[in-house]
């Protein structure tokens, strides 16, 4: 029999197209079929977009040369065969779609629908982008459905793998321990159901940063195996074991996608290690800096250091107390801005400064010394701004100690009283130091009476994202009523434990008087 002209158009696809039993199909002679069936096989022929004809009751399948690419080794069996057949593995979602628009005589239309495809020896992943659409005859009727479609498989799997790159790399900045790393990289990782299967911690170490094994081919159980290097040689060894998805091929993609997750993993342990030796260092020079505090004859002098939750523990806050010539005590506290090393070294600065203007005054009055120090910040280049409170403490005699203090933009002091009587000493603070070496600074006068107790503070105690200063020093305030003839150490131990995780480095100084 001679070969249909129609055919002539199917290009390397010909002799399949000729060497179907189209009677056998259903449809025919293809020298009998329908004018809207030669016609809409022409143009698909012709076309170079992917493009099947789903025709007949039992919805036969015609296509064209880039439809193949799409079936692989499905072709050519698939040609002139039952489209249910073809697509069995799909085809409970398929068939609805299909019968609707036949019913319906409505096309259909879905955007990276997922299809699985047993279409190269094994089970795969597959998404598409694809329209049914109907075909009438010249009566109206619907003789079959002509499907359009695009694969967009690897621009779905390639979108999945980079939000599970950037979701963890995201998830992982913050993390303050090795151990928490890793649990928090697992959580993430087993939210990813379609490249990874299973994750797991185990023993060991693995020789390089990935490894896969079992590499039989798709469908065989492939298994990865990612390097976790311990910030602490000493630490036991781990990694991660991934088990990958059987149904994608292990191409190079894949591979890709592997090799940045356990680059990602890497880099984050190596940060975290690198801030671990960055943290030890700054809290031991933070430490060095901030010696241990004197104490008068009739006065006990308590003080807390404790940085800022996640940060590297060192910045700019700090407390000082130490005897004058006169045997007065001066104490302060007092934060320059920022949380680095150059704040811990502008605090050292400022510090010594403070301590070297108030030891040489002859009349160390507060507000003076802070005014010397301003001068002297100017004068050297000390190119920084900072709060600071000052407070110069006299024996009083039997009557208490006479304070006296001046306060540069600093949180006010806090005093509790033997009774237990909490109140802020809210006089209107100065100018921060570091802005005007010329601003005029006032002195306040209070006397402690025994059992009463001074508390300085650095704003981490009283400041958060979610509420106002106002509310923090309230919260201050009924924190310590009640407190009243505490021990200092007690005192500075109970608001560590009320103000809980802060979100800025903490100082904190009580003086009290001794009854």
């Amino acid at each position: 029999m001679a070969e249909d002209p129609l055919f002539e158009l199917a290009g390397s696809l010909r002799a399949a197209y000729a060497g179907v039993d189209w009677e056998a199909a259903g449809l025919g002679e293809p020298s009998t079929w329908s004018p809207a069936l030669r016609s809409t096989l022409a143009l698909a022929l012709e076309t170079r977009f992917a493009m099947a004809l789903l025709w007949g009751p039992d919805h036969v399948l015609l296509y064209n040369e880039a439809f193949v690419e799409l079936i692989a080794d499905k072709h050519p069996l698939a040609l002139g065969r039952r489209t249910e057949d073809v697509f069995a593995e799909a085809w409970e979602q398929l068939g609805p779609m299909m019968r609707s628009v036949v019913e319906d005589a409505t096309p259909t239309w879905v955007v990276d629908a997922e299809v699985p495809l047993q279409r190269s020896g094994f089970l795969e992943e597959c998404y598409f982008t694809f329209s049914y659409s109907p075909v009438r005859g010249p009566d109206g009727r619907v003789e079959g459905v002509v499907d359009i479609v695009t694969e967009t498989t690897r621009q779905v799997v390639a979108r999945r793998r980079l939000q599970v790159l950037t979701r963890l790399d995201q998830a992982l900045a913050g993390v303050s321990s090795a151990a928490a790393l890793v649990d928090l990289a697992v959580r993430e990782l087993r939210e990813d159901p379609g490249d990874l299967v299973e994750v797991a911690v185990r023993p060991g170490a693995v020789a390089d940063p990935l490894v896969l094994e079992s590499l039989d081919g798709p469908g065989q159980g492939t298994v990865a195996r990612v390097a976790l290097p311990a910030p602490d040689p000493r630490a036991p060894q781990q990694h991660l074991r991934l088990r990958l998805s059987d149904r994608l091929a292990l191409d190079g993609e894949y591979v890709d996608f592997l090799r940045s997750l356990a680059g990602t993993l890497q880099q984050s342990l190596e940060l975290l290690a690198a801030r671990e030796s960055d943290r030890q260092l700054s809290e031991a020079l933070q430490r060095s800096l901030l010696t241990r505090p004197a104490h008068g004859p009739a006065l006990q002098v308590a003080v807390r250091y404790q940085p800022a939750a996640e940060k590297a523990r060192v910045g700019g806050d700090w407390y000082d107390a130490y005897v004058l010539p006169d045997g007065a005590l001066a104490v302060m506290v007092g934060d320059v801005a920022g949380h680095d090393q150059d704040a811990a070294a502008a605090m050292g600065q400022l510090r010594n400064l403070t301590r070297g203007v108030a030891y040489s005054a002859r009349l160390a009055l507060p507000a003076r010394v802070l005014s010397d120090l301003d001068r002297a910040m100017a004068g050297l280049g000390v190119d920084e701004v900072a709060t600071a409170v000052l407070a110069v403490v006299e024996d009083g005699g039997p009557d208490g100690q006479l304070l006296h203090w001046s306060n540069a933009g600093h949180p006010p002091p806090l005093l509790v009283t033997a009774e237990g009587t909490a109140r802020l000493l809210e006089e209107t603070p100065d100018l921060l130091l570091g802005l005007d070496p010329d601003t005029r600074r006032a002195d306040h006068r209070l006397r402690l009476r025994p059992g009463d107790t001074l508390l300085l503070y650095t704003d981490g105690l009283v400041e958060r994202r979610d509420a106002g200063l106002s509310e923090g020093l309230a919260w201050l305030v009924d924190s310590l009523t009640g407190w009243g003839d505490a021990d200092p150490e007690d005192l500075c131990d109970h608001l560590l434990d009320a103000v809980g995780e802060h979100e800025d480095d903490l100082v904190l100084l009580a003086l009290r008087a001794r009854d």
